[in-house]
């Protein structure tokens, strides 16, 4: 949307086209564009049929009769810019102090910044790729590093999740008088402004003209896809939840319930509500848990009968409760422990397997751009859909720790800008922004908390030129990886549970306050919400006809028992496996194709 700042910028591991026009589509003509120019062609007629009705002395010349104004063009939509720079007011501690408060803070004040030498961090990311290509089909993934608990559509739930956080919607003309907000600025909230804006009246091209109060959507080629313009930009009130196919769609499924509320014959207001509760119910109800643990969350937040629900941190503490800030340790370090957790792969529906990053002439999953037909998203692949059997192949979380994906050590043109001396290592950035930002070392943060802090010998930090102290964001990941890595540790838990929680008690319009009494019910989850906005893809519900039930044989009855057969202790013997069985399987030693998994230069097709 236009008007909006540069809290698009450098938070996040995907993109598509950044400011330039990379990896998109510029000659593509949405579906909705070509209907209204049929319609209005198709007007033509009548227009002219009316005024040859009239009475005249002679036929009036072909090009008498005046055609209609073309319908309103919709403003352009904008695209998510990323990787290009910092959230507005983010390096308020070395711009302006380490203990002010504005859009953001630092949430341990007294500690001093880390700033170990640039080559030390670089050196750090370099060992932080785990190397591996990725998978031709995730059944294949080593379980070894997959967390149980949480299937991977959880870690693009928690990448929306940031990006309401942090949208910043102040006007782009009070964001220029004050670029290091200061004073301008709006404050962190779970209130669904990436898919709301500023309402029908602020943001009116998220919102369907033809039917009031409804949000717009755009489905196409059976694909639920979002809103766009005639080059495939997507009209949103947070230009990166674009940024790849899977938060995409994600999206769509909250414009999606909106209208099945209103089609309900609910009015906007109370749709709007009940999708704000129903998603900041799930964020500390099944997301936080997830990532936390349930005690942690269950220590920090205090329900009385008849008040609010109370929260009862220790470390993050806003001076003005109605204006909170967003402490720089959560978003420059404890949060982006989600990009540990990023699989190379993905699994979109049965049997098609996609790289995040792919090389020209293959698929990925990068977005700014229409959705293919063929890369919907069975979000049984993603989330536990209640009543779905579960897929042996369904995609899970990678574990917290030191290892990223070898995809996001070298980061596409289309995520960042090939421009020279470009930071192309996802990790490599996150180390250098932290220490830009004037971050404090894992080691004080965890001895401001009380705990007893990890040593360097522990974490696998041996050069003496660290002296005794880790980066911030490394110390997160390798505190949930000496773990087990299921879940974060007690300095990352701990930060990332208080600033949610903190966040949701500060805001009179959450649930907390609002209705401390709501809950959807017990065992409420994602494949709830999933199923209740009427996500899930009747393609996902399809049997593949390998799957199907055979005919009995003869002797057998109906339900595959075979009659008069002495039961006996004969271990079955291995079935072969079918020729076409053979064909897709890789031979021992291969390896997939580089070529279609490697990220290189070059648009999305």
């Amino acid at each position: 949307m236009h008007g909006y700042g540069d809290e698009t910028a450098g938070v996040c591991p995907f993109s598509g086209a950044g400011a330039g026009d990379g990896g998109t589509t510029r000659s593509a003509v949405s579906r909705r564009a070509v209907l209204a120019g049929l319609a209005g062609i198709a007007a033509l007629p009548v227009m002219s049929g009316t005024a040859l009705a009239a009475p005249v002395r002679r036929p009036p010349a072909p090009t008498s009769t005046p055609a209609p104004p073309p319908p309103p063009r919709r403003p352009r939509a904008t695209r998510g810019a990323h990787a290009v720079g910092n959230p507005r007011g983010s390096d308020i501690a070395v711009r302006a102090g380490r203990d002010a408060e504005a859009r953001f803070g630092l949430m341990f004040k007294k500690l001093p910044a880390f700033a170990p030498p640039d080559a030390l961090l670089t050196a750090l990311a370099v060992s932080m790729s785990d190397g591996k290509a990725p998978l031709s089909d995730v059944k294949d993934s080593d379980v070894a590093f997959d967390i149980a608990g949480i299937p991977a559509g959880y870690i693009y739930l928690g990448q929306f999740i940031d990006h309401d956080m942090t949208l910043d919607k102040t006007p782009l003309t009070q964001q220029q008088q004050d670029p290091r907000a200061m004073t301008n600025y709006d404050t962190p909230r779970f209130d669904l402004a990436s898919v709301y804006g500023r309402g029908p009246a602020g943001s009116p091209e998220l919102y369907d003209p033809a039917r009031p109060g409804y949000l717009l959507c755009n489905d196409h080629e059976g694909v639920r896809d979002l809103p766009r313009d005639d080059v495939g930009a997507a009209y949103l009130g947070d230009p990166r939840n674009d940024e790849n196919l899977i938060v995409a769609q994600l999206h769509a499924v909250f414009l999606r319930l909106h209208n099945k509320l209103r089609d309900e014959g609910k009015s906007f207001e109370r749709a709007q509500q009940l999708v704000r509760w129903h998603y900041q119910w799930l964020i500390v109800n099944d997301y936080l848990p997830r990532i936390v643990g349930r005690d942690v969350v269950d220590r920090l937040v205090r329900r009385r009968r008849g008040g609010p629900i109370e929260f009862l941190g220790r470390f993050y503490k806003p001076r003005n409760p109605r204006k909170p800030y967003m402490p720089v340790e959560y978003s420059g370090a404890a949060y982006r422990f989600g990009h540990s957790m990023i699989r190379a792969e993905y699994e979109v529906h049965d049997q098609h397997t996609v790289p995040i990053f792919g090389n020209e002439g293959h698929q990925d999953l990068r977005g700014n751009r229409p959705v293919p037909a063929d890369l919907w998203i069975d979000w049984n692949y993603f989330f536990e859909i209640p009543g779905m059997s579960t897929p042996d192949d369904r995609n899970m979380s990678r574990k917290i720790d030191a290892q990223l994906s070898l995809p996001l050590s070298t980061l596409p043109p289309t995520v960042v800008a090939p421009t020279a001396g470009a930071i192309v290592s996802l990790a490599e950035r996150n180390l250098l922004r932290g220490k830009r930002l004037g971050l404090p070392s894992g080691q004080d943060v965890a001895a401001a908390m009380g705990l007893t802090p990890l040593t360097n010998q522990q974490l696998g930090l041996t050069d003496p030129g660290w002296k005794g102290r880790a980066p911030l964001w490394f110390y997160v990941l390798k505190e949930a990886e000496l773990l087990g890595g299921n879940r974060l540790g007690p300095v990352g838990g701990t930060i990332v549970a208080e600033v949610v929680l903190g966040l949701m008690a500060c805001d009179t319009a959450s649930y907390f306050t609002a209705n401390p009494g709501f809950d959807p019910g017990a065992g409420y989850s994602m494949g709830h919400f999933l199923l209740w906005a009427d996500a899930i893809d009747p393609r996902a519900f399809e049997v593949p006809e390998e799957e199907l039930p055979e005919e009995p044989e003869d002797g057998a009855v109906g339900d595959g028992t075979v009659e008069d057969e002495a039961p006996h202790d004969e271990e079955p013997e291995a079935e072969e496996p079918e020729d076409d069985e053979e064909l897709e399987l890789l031979e021992p030693g291969e390896v997939p194709d580089p070529a279609a998994t490697s990220p290189v230069p070059g648009p999305v097709v």
